[in-house]
């Protein structure tokens, strides 16, 4: 006999937990901003109105975002990147109909913008309360999903393994099918007793794991066969652990299930933020070094005859050429007997030159690039047509760093991979981004480019 679980599998008390904590943040963030700009602690009519259609677009608008799918084993980052996402498009739908209906009032920006940033640190803060608290109690062995894995090589065994080390994640292994025996762990039944198992209902079984190499497409379209009659959700673990992915995700495409193996993340909503998130940081950047780039200007113009700035072919997003923009830093005639791979410290030759490569100040027109398109601030940096032609043959996973736009700093290089230093690493950290992007990690990666990144030893 089973003990009844804390939160019902069906998760009903998950979402409505979810749902209650989510809509409860609008109104308290509301009521906040209206004490800290307008002193006072009740909203009137026209406030009161505004929060309520809030949470009414709210109430279509989070789970078109998934908010209220199970989020269970997935990573928080994830989960909050979908809650800022639908706060922020409420907050664009709720402008929108303001501006429709000519109900716009400029003395209450101060109010929207607080109300904004409070509900969206709110949101934040109620969706990894509401996360750590789920997992608290997964880990005391409540609100368990409990699973059977079918598949007995090594495939089964690692995901065995994985789904007992992630207590937290709340997955609990009944045991397993197979016809071999793997150490430690409960077999169950061969192959073709899984549906007499479930049948039985001896033991509760929510989910069934097919952990299965893709080549063994026969056995597994036996035991889905086997299992056409079950109500419990089936999930494929497919083994793809040699394949050099990236960004891989399940879509539906015309009504068939497409295994993404290599997309770039940088599409719809995606694309859009980044692209908002360059723009700005861009503009602003460019009027705060303004100054700074005349003085870089007039440095380059008096210590060497030539133009000001230089322009390189460099290789951003889907191969895409494109002109890059630094300050000159070398004699206009430096290339005159061909181009050649790295040894930068060489072709600096005077000290103006050498101090804003060391410092990479030279680099700073390329936020121009950025305002125009052709860059982000944050991504691979850009090489040059002749080099991206040579090394797509000669290093492994090379060309996937272009599945995004180039970038003025990136992971590669707030961890010390710049200059002439090793390519094969710096591929490494590129692809890294890739699969982990997020607006967070382009944050923090900025402020490290601030903290550490500008002075390198590499930076030549």
């Amino acid at each position: 006999m089973h003990d009844r679980p804390f939160i019902s599998e069906s998760k009903l008390r998950v979402a409505l937990l979810h749902r209650v904590s989510d809509f409860t943040v609008i109104p308290l963030a509301a009521y906040f901003s209206n004490s800290l700009v307008n002193k006072s602690f009740s909203l009137n009519g026209e406030l009161g109105l505004t929060v309520a259609m809030s949470m009414a677009i709210a109430l279509w608008l989070y789970p078109a975002f998934g908010l209220y799918r199970t989020w269970r084993g997935e990573r928080l980052g994830k989960e909050l990147l979908s809650a800022v996402q639908a706060w922020t498009f409420n907050f664009l739908i709720l402008g929108f109909i303001f501006y429709i209906t000519g109900n716009v009032d400029p003395s209450g920006v101060e109010y929207f913008s607080t109300w904004f940033l409070s509900g969206l640190v709110g949101l934040i803060v109620v969706r990894a309360s509401v996360r750590w608290f789920l997992n608290s109690i997964r880990e005391h062995g409540r609100n368990k999903t409990h699973l059977i894995v079918v598949g007995d090589n090594g495939l089964a065994t690692s995901t065995i393994r994985a789904l007992k080390k992630t207590d937290w994640a709340g997955f609990n292994v009944v045991g397993y099918f197979g016809q071999s025996e793997i150490p430690g762990e409960r077999l169950i039944g061969p192959f073709g007793k899984i549906s007499e198992f479930l049948e039985g209902g001896g033991e509760k079984v929510d989910q069934i794991w097919i952990a299965m190499p893709l080549a063994k497409e026969k056995e597994i379209n036996e035991i889905l066969h086997q299992l056409r009659f079950v109500t419990q959700d089936i999930r494929l673990v497919p083994g793809m652990e040699g394949f050099r992915l990236i960004n891989n995700s399940v879509a539906q495409v015309a009504d068939m299930p497409v295994l993404n193996l290599q997309v770039s993340p940088m599409t719809g909503m995606n694309r859009f933020l980044k692209a908002i998130e360059d723009r700005v940081l861009a503009a602003i950047i460019l009027v705060l070094i303004g100054p700074l780039m005349l003085l870089l200007a007039l440095g380059v113009k008096l210590s060497s005859p030539g133009p000001v700035f230089y322009r390189q072919e460099r290789i951003s997003r889907a191969g895409k050429p494109f002109m890059m923009y630094k300050f000159r830093s070398m004699p206009v005639d430096t290339e005159k007997e061909g181009i050649q791979w790295g040894g930068a410290a060489t072709k600096a030759t005077n000290k103006f030159g050498q101090f804003m490569r060391k410092t990479s100040l030279d680099e700073l027109p390329q936020f121009l690039n950025v305002l125009f398109g052709d860059m982000s601030i944050v991504g691979p940096r850009p090489e040059r047509t002749q080099f991206v032609n040579e090394f797509k043959h000669s290093i492994d996973g090379y060309m996937q760093k272009h599945l995004v736009k180039a970038g003025i700093t990136g992971w590669a290089q707030v961890n010390g991979w710049r200059g002439d230093t090793d390519l094969k690493k710096r591929i490494e950290c590129d692809l890294y981004y890739i699969n982990h992007w997020s607006l967070w990690m382009d944050m923090r990666i900025i402020l490290m480019t601030f903290l550490k990144g500008f002075v390198n030893i590499n930076a030549k």
